[in-house]
């Protein structure tokens, strides 16, 4: 396969969003979409695209949560207004009944023992690890797929994220390890010569953050 027919993910962590500045657990309920820090952010990053060194790209795809649809249609224009797919399964672990919860009340409302346990939900409704990575290892297979030799932006989620490493750097359920995926950075992997086999060309670029805030401090 020549580098010309490779097939190429930009995976892009969503803006701030209103719930993380709030320190709740955002799922379908609670999301309400970007900070005013958030929206900068995902500006920033459409003012990188546009001085024109990142890979073209064919195809914006992003979850149907409200922070990665507005993080997403505020980089269309950038991108040469490309129309936003959304996809479900692109979404953040599904909370079930924590959706809305605080950071600090969800320990004392559900019983919860950590990743560790990957079929444990995070609270009842919810979803495990296991059924999460499952969800998003097909949700992004089915891009990769549908879409061979394309250079595709996906805007999801710190989680998904994660899944992707695990799904395309080979590595199993049972190995540990903790990333934190900055706002708006840049992920990157591309198909090699070996079917299958995927290569992580960079991890949480976020060089266009220069000079913004790093978070939005929460009220007291």
């Amino acid at each position: 396969m020549s580098s010309g027919q490779r097939t190429r993910l930009l995976l892009i962590r969503h803006g701030e969003s209103e719930v993380t500045v709030k320190q709740i657990i955002g799922g379908d309920l609670a999301c309400t979409g970007l900070s005013p820090l958030g929206r900068r952010q995902a500006e920033a990053l459409g003012e990188r695209y546009m001085q024109g060194y990142e890979p073209k790209v064919d195809a914006l795809w992003s979850s149907t949560l409200p922070r990665a649809i507005e993080t997403a249609e505020l980089l269309s224009p950038s991108l040469g207004g490309l129309k936003v797919h959304t996809h479900p399964d692109l979404v953040e672990r599904r909370p079930g009944e924590a959706d809305g919860v605080g950071y600090k009340e969800f320990g004392n409302l559900f019983e919860w023992t950590g990743d560790f346990h990957p079929h444990l939900p995070l609270a009842p409704g919810g979803e495990s690890l296991a059924a999460f990575s499952y969800r998003t290892g097909q949700a992004l297979y089915e891009l990769v797929e549908g879409n061979p030799g394309t250079t595709m932006m996906v805007v999801c989620h710190g989680g998904v994220i994660d899944i992707a490493m695990r799904l395309f750097l080979s590595l199993g359920m049972n190995i540990q390890f903790v990333l934190w995926t900055l706002n708006t950075s840049i992920t990157e992997f591309v198909t090699t010569d070996e079917p299958g086999v995927w290569r992580l060309v960079r991890y949480n670029d976020a060089a266009h953050l220069d000079g913004l805030p790093p978070r939005t401090e929460p009220a007291e």
